[in-house]
């Protein structure tokens, strides 16, 4: 037997991700969706369903309903954001629960699918909000501490990204992503923030400059949170024969492999010659 090298890609073979997460629903994610389109990004947008109705000062600070989420998000994931935004990790145990699931199901009701990720509010996370977030059905969360790197998480519940759009290093970090060819790892780079802060600052320019940048990369697949997660679950359920000839996909969606540095669709529900 004749062993050969076999690895995950990510879809059309691709071995770079890039994905992005805003929190908080504000108005200005009206304009960061649309750039979003126009570049081809996806994001993953965590809301609090129990905010929208809050008076506010400044324009920014005003919440795009419910209502409208169906339609501004398509193409993007919404997910969790509890809520009414707690430092959730000082909450008792019942109001965690109680914070995730009801975000979560005023989400399916005006969207009309599963929402299945979250952010953490404030940042704040520890062991037993974790427990309540499985208990809850979700499958991500996104912490506030950056890793200044590229490799995919370890932990979908305690997912680090690279950095924050406010981050001085985010050109040269997109500029390394960009140069990244070594296919026989898989790259992630992961961008957070608030739309808002973009008023604030009055620097729409550092994002629109860092999707002009990014966007539209034959090598580079652009997803959201969850397409992650669901991509590569069923990637860890793909059955390949000791031999390495053949492999079986019991998903239901299609699985990416290179063989030696040749690209294979494993169509699903299928056995693929390899």
């Amino acid at each position: 037997m004749e062993l050969r090298n076999i690895y995950t890609c990510f879809p059309g073979g691709k071995h770079k991700v890039l994905t992005l997460s805003y929190d908080d629903g504000k108005i200005a994610d009206r304009r960061l969706v649309s750039l979003f389109n126009e570049y081809g990004l996806k994001g993953t947008f965590n809301v609090n369903s129990g905010l929208v109705d809050r008076p506010y000062t400044n324009a920014y600070d005003e919440r795009i309903p419910v209502s409208e989420y169906k339609d501004l998000y398509t193409g993007h994931e919404v997910a969790c954001h509890t809520v009414l935004h707690p430092t959730i990790a000082r909450s008792p145990k019942e109001q965690m629960v109680l914070q995730v699931i009801e975000d979560r199901r005023k989400l399916e009701e005006a969207l009309g699918y599963t929402v299945r990720g979250l952010a953490y509010p404030n940042g704040s996370c520890d062991d037993n909000v974790v427990d309540a977030l499985k208990a809850c059905g979700i499958r991500h969360a996104r912490t506030v501490h950056s890793t200044l790197g590229f490799s995919m998480p370890s932990d979908y519940l305690r997912w680090n990204p690279t950095c924050s759009h406010k981050n001085e290093a985010l050109d040269r970090l997109s500029e390394e992503f960009i140069n990244l060819h070594k296919t026989q790892y898989l790259y992630m780079m992961y961008v957070w923030g608030h739309s808002y802060e973009f008023e604030i600052d009055n620097n729409w320019h550092v994002i629109e400059n860092f999707a002009k940048k990014v966007g539209k990369k034959d090598d580079i697949w652009y997803a959201t949170n969850i397409e992650i997660v669901d991509y590569m679950d069923a990637a860890s359920r793909v059955q390949v024969s000791v031999n390495g000839d053949f492999a079986y996909n019991p998903s239901a969606i299609s699985v990416w492999l290179e063989v030696d540095k040749k690209h294979i669709e494993l169509k699903p529900g299928l056995t693929s010659t390899l």
